[in-house]
């Protein structure tokens, strides 16, 4: 059938599909045309003595085809070409994607014991209609797949509603495929959608995940405890509802399930939209069971679990404990004093980097941690029961102060200690130095707020670094740079066993700040 006739009398192209076949001049043409060919047809006139020729596809190949008129009972008006092979030129080739995805949903379901075969004419009445690839499943279920990739058009077939539903009567469930989006948000039947693949990828055994017309039912109870708002609009009603969740499904298990019967096509309606998609059979029950009411939902169990702690760092010092081993020979009384002293005393004098810090090679020996120092005499060991938080007298204004993690520490060596302070120097120099700095670093036009919508407000013109800021910058992240480079390679963290390296590193972080702080407030 076509929709462009050829008049051969007349010498005008006839098009069916507009109102006057799109010819304003003369008026109720079809009915004149289609009256005359009936005439015709009865007197037994050979079609291509009836001037009418196929205006489309066959005129524009240079091939003359013979074509009588035909209308349905719809009211819906045809050409028909006289031979066969004129109306199979019209047929769009099938595309090497099409072919590609009848291989594979054939060999997926070989693989789980279906029959199927393609471009199947199932009778219907005295006509009948053609399946791309129809699976024979179990129980008698026939699952008919037809496919619709990026060729098929914009608009898409405009059939798919009534093919679906003629395929549903004759006991064969339609199962639409495409790789195109729009396609995939139509609600004429259920679709399915894939990625837009080459031929060669469709073909191979491999994962093809079917991204769109897949769900899975969430069943829940509309009460205090639930995440979703009500459908029918009211604050909590109680009653259960059931929320549709996309789901992800390989294409040939999508193909073996549906023949085997446990993936089922539903329609599922959300407010005015009816949609419809694919679900599992459990589902599927418990959505009908939904519907008719019987569906019940067990009320939901209170969390008894205790809440967690919160990953940050406390806002406030705890309690002291001896976190830090206490040297042998020094009960906790004695150790108070000293580690005031040793938070008091400011940090010595420190020399240049060039210096104080030697790059250790790679072949250099481990440098062994600080012994600890060796007992007092008259001091004897301490008991191990008097070594708990609980037995420790800490004087109030001592245990808002200090973090004994850090303050008693003395496994750090004195050049590792400088070079992390001067590194904490250097990033406050650092970051204060660009504070003062312009917000651009080449000079740039400002704008206001209503030009360009910024949270700033007015941002004002740039003027850009001069060339002394770039260089005192550059400088800077220089020496930053080797402060750092000289702080990882120290020898001590060859010391240090692996397992404690990162721990050890934050300690000395915050022993060197603490260390600053306290030499800064005594100076």
């Amino acid at each position: 059938m076509a929709n462009i006739v050829w008049h051969t009398k007349l010498k005008m192209l006839l098009d069916l599909k507009q109102e006057n076949l799109g010819q304003d001049t003369i008026d109720d043409l079809w009915d004149f045309l289609y009256k005359t060919d009936r005439v015709l047809a009865q007197r037994n006139v050979p079609v291509s003595e009836r001037e009418l020729q196929c205006g489309g596809v066959c005129r524009d190949a240079g091939v003359v085809a013979w074509m009588y008129l035909r209308q349905q009972a719809n009211g819906r008006r045809e050409a028909v070409h006289e031979r066969k092979e004129d109306e199979e030129r019209h047929k769009a080739p099938m595309s090497d994607e099409h072919k590609a995805y009848q291989e594979r949903i054939l060999r997926a379901a070989a693989e789980g014991g279906f029959h199927g075969d393609c471009e199947v004419r199932t009778p219907v009445g005295r006509s009948w209609i053609q399946t791309d690839t129809l699976i024979e499943g179990e129980g008698g279920r026939r699952i008919g797949w037809e496919v619709q990739l990026s060729s098929a058009g914009a608009d898409g077939p405009s059939s798919v509603k009534a093919r679906a539903s003629k395929a549903a009567k004759q006991g064969i469930t339609p199962a639409w495929h495409t790789d195109r989006e729009d396609y995939g948000r139509r609600s004429d039947t259920q679709w399915t959608r894939s990625n837009n693949l080459p031929a060669h990828v469709i073909a191979k055994i491999g994962d093809l995940r079917v991204i769109s017309g897949y769900r899975a039912m969430d069943f829940w109870l509309c009460d205090l405890h639930a995440v979703y708002p009500c459908p029918d609009g009211v604050r909590r009603c109680g009653k259960p509802h059931a929320t549709p969740k996309p789901r992800d499904v390989l294409f040939d298990d999508l193909v073996r399930q549906t023949a085997a019967g446990t993936i089922v096509p539903v329609e599922y309606r959300r407010g005015t939209r009816m949609d419809k998609f694919w679900v599992t059979d459990a589902d599927r029950d418990r959505l009908a069971e939904l519907q008719e009411g019987t569906l019940t939902l067990p009320p939901p169990q209170e969390d008894d679990t205790a809440p967690k702690s919160s990953p940050n760092r406390p806002t406030c010092r705890p309690t002291a404990t001896l976190a830090a081993p206490t040297p042998p020979g020094l009960v906790a009384n004695e150790l108070i004093p000293q580690q005031r002293a040793i938070a008091q005393t400011p940090p010595p004098q420190m020399k240049p980097l060039a210096q104080e810090v030697q790059r250790p090679s790679h072949n250099a020996a481990p440098v062994a941690p600080l012994a600890r120092p060796a007992p007092e005499a008259g001091i004897g060991e301490p008991e191990p029961e008097k070594l708990t938080a609980q037995s420790v007298d800490l004087p109030p204004e001592i245990e808002q102060v200090y973090d004994y993690g850090v303050t008693a520490t003395t496994a750090f060596p004195d050049d590792l200690l400088q070079l992390q302070e001067r590194l904490h120097r250097a990033h406050a120099e650092h970051r204060a130095y660009l504070a003062v700095l312009p917000w651009s670093v080449e000079p740039v036009a400002g704008w206001t707020r209503g030009e360009r919508y910024s949270h700033r407000g007015d941002v004002p013109d740039s003027p850009g670094w001069s060339n002394e800021q770039k260089q005192k910058v550059d400088e800077m992240r220089a020496e930053i740079l080797e402060l750092s480079i000289a702080v990882v390679d120290h020898p001590h963290w060859a010391a240090v066993p692996r397992e404690e390296v990162v721990a050890a590193r934050m300690q000395l972080k915050r022993h060197a700040a603490s260390s600053g702080d306290a030499g800064a407030g005594a100076a």
